[in-house]
């Protein structure tokens, strides 16, 4: 049994906010690259550009990508033997949230659902823990903005309608979104489970790297044609037209009942954030 004192948690959570709004990943600059070379529109590749430039200007003078710095969304892969001293995980967690944005001067979005007041630091944060074998602590820290978020939707198919259905409906929700998310987007699809895991089947497919296959030959094969469905639609970057609609789709799946298809789509924005960090 190894212990982990919380009160590192709570300092690599703090650094996690801060790093995923100011940097962002290697992979989407390179996506970006891939798409800009081979946009025909003269509009979508200066949008293209100017997305590079904001991302290197963010970098390197530490600030938010966008002003739109995210609900942190926080997922734990904590080691079956681990044992956690010093204190409460969601509290350690949470106080680095509070830190992190504090310290970043990272805009705080929450808000009471009724009244609207602002809780005033960005917590609580949206807090995922799976037990995994090991002893060891991973966290992600995924900013998720509300443009993106608010275009994400979960339904329930009917199983008849199998991957047609499931084909159609994505490439109509990403229809029906437009320019509302920021496009580029990447696309994180969840399929089966019930109706609140195939949500988070969706939104734990956004943090696979982007350009990389997916180990399902038939998922693979599904997230091609829909991304080139998606990409037929002329969305383009910002909404303003063009080839490159979204970056990439990104499917995780598992059995679900026998009288259900679960389906989640969650969108997310240009703006791809996420850090993690092995303790």
């Amino acid at each position: 049994m190894r212990e982990v004192d919380v009160g590192i948690i709570t300092e690599k959570v703090k650094t996690l906010c801060m790093e995923a709004n100011f940097d962002l990943g290697k992979d989407v600059l390179d996506a970006f690259k891939k798409v800009k070379a081979e946009e025909e529109s003269p509009t979508a590749r200066e949008i293209l550009g100017q997305l590079e430039e904001n991302a290197s200007i963010a970098r390197q003078e530490r600030l938010g990508i966008c002003q739109d710095t995210g609900i942190a969304v926080v997922f734990v892969e904590l080691g079956q033997d681990v044992h956690l001293v010093g204190g409460d995980l969601k509290r350690a967690i949470n106080e680095g949230v509070r830190g992190g944005y504090q310290e970043g001067y990272l805009r705080k979005s929450l808000c009471h659902p009724f009244t609207r007041a602002n809780t005033g630091d960005n917590t609580p944060a949206v807090i995922h823990v799976e037990v995994v074998p090991g002893d060891k602590v991973k966290l992600i820290v995924a900013p998720k903005g509300g443009g993106s978020e608010n275009m994400s939707r979960v339904t329930m198919l009917t199983p008849a309608v199998g991957k047609k259905g499931i084909v159609e409906y994505v490439v109509q929700r990403v229809k029906e979104s437009g320019g509302f998310p920021c496009p580029p987007t990447i696309v994180g699809v969840g399929i089966g489970g019930t109706f609140e895991e195939t949500a988070l089947l969706a939104k734990k497919a956004l943090l696979r790297p982007i350009g990389s296959k997916n180990p399902d030959p038939e998922l693979n094969s599904l997230e091609r044609e829909i991304l080139e469905k998606v990409n037929r639609l002329g969305i383009g970057p910002q909404g303003l037209g063009g080839r490159t609609t979204s970056l990439a789709v990104h499917i995780n799946m598992m059995p679900c009942h026998i009288a259900s298809l679960p389906l989640a789509v969650n969108i997310q924005c240009h703006a791809h954030r996420h850090k993690e960090v092995v303790i």
